[in-house]
């Protein structure tokens, strides 16, 4: 609808995904990074998303490569298939399906994994695939310039730091925009009609981030490694979760095939909400 609109130009998506990544994200890393406490237990959740994203990486690699699709095409399948939407769908639907109680493990399977992967090795990513040369100098200073993984760090160095009420109230409403803004920004984009052009990788991205992908890590977690318990069931099903908004946006920035990005999200999102009551029902026998 907005699309329809005259005041809304067509870099309207730019301009709102600017704004997630130099306020929205930051604000959100400050705020549950100073406050999250990590234990022992919750290893295995934090290590999640680096495992499916870096088995994503190798899978979207060699199948792209084989099916022959785009440098640009991988590099969208690794950043938004590769990671899990486990913030604004992911703690929803554990609160749903788990309970309250169990929150704390989303946090640090969207915090510790999702989004510190996204803020390095995702950033690593979407610069290797926009440029198509490793440039190692270059990489690195937009890892360390990338405004959400300073806010993490910041994070993690004030963690002794008592913030004020105010400012954290500041940072929550902040944050609060990353909803909103990150669907407006995939809505805008979202063109059912290149679905025929971009099926291939479509079904490719879907298939691995919400069947494949969680599959891998139940059978690492639970088969390999004999873990039980609703901690490890929360954290495949976190793993489960639709493709990542976050990665999505950045995924945008580095022109990594916006059709493509905005379909995954459009469409992965809707989707997931059928393939998760599955996972749970699966899950529950951990």
């Amino acid at each position: 609808m907005l699309r329809k609109i005259s005041q809304c130009p067509s870099n309207t998506p730019e301009a709102l995904n600017g704004f997630i990544i130099y306020i929205s994200l930051p604000s959100l890393a400050l705020y549950h990074i100073h406050t999250l406490a990590i234990t022992r237990e919750l290893i295995y959740t934090g290590l999640m998303a680096w495992i499916l994203f870096g088995l994503g990486a190798v899978f979207f690699y060699f199948t792209g490569k084989k099916l022959k699709f785009s440098r640009s095409t991988i590099g969208a399948l690794v950043l938004v298939g590769g990671l899990g939407n486990t913030s604004f769908v992911g703690l929803p639907m554990i609160q749903a399906y788990y309970g309250s109680e169990w929150l704390g493990v989303g946090v640090v399977a969207d915090l510790a994994g999702s989004f510190f992967v996204l803020s390095t090795l995702g950033i690593f990513a979407a610069s290797l695939s926009s440029s198509g040369a490793v440039d190692s100098r270059n990489i690195f200073k937009k890892i360390l310039t990338f405004p959400p993984f300073l806010a993490l760090v910041a994070a993690l160095l004030l963690k002794q730091v008592h913030f004020p009420e105010w400012f954290n109230f500041t940072l929550v409403q902040l944050g609060g925009t990353l909803t909103p803004l990150a669907l407006v920004s995939v809505g805008f984009q979202l063109q059912l009609g290149l679905l025929k052009g971009e099926a291939a990788p479509l079904a490719l991205g879907l298939f691995y981030k919400l069947i494949m992908g969680p599959a891998i890590v139940s059978l690492i977690y639970v088969g390999i490694l004999k873990s039980s318990g609703t901690v490890i069931q929360v954290t495949i099903f976190e793993a489960a979760m639709a493709p990542m908004i976050s990665a999505g946006i950045v995924a945008s920035n580095y022109k990594l095939n916006p059709p493509l990005i905005s379909l995954m999200l459009g469409i992965g999102i809707p989707l997931s909400f059928l393939t998760l009551p599955v996972w749970y029902w699966l899950l529950k026998g951990i």
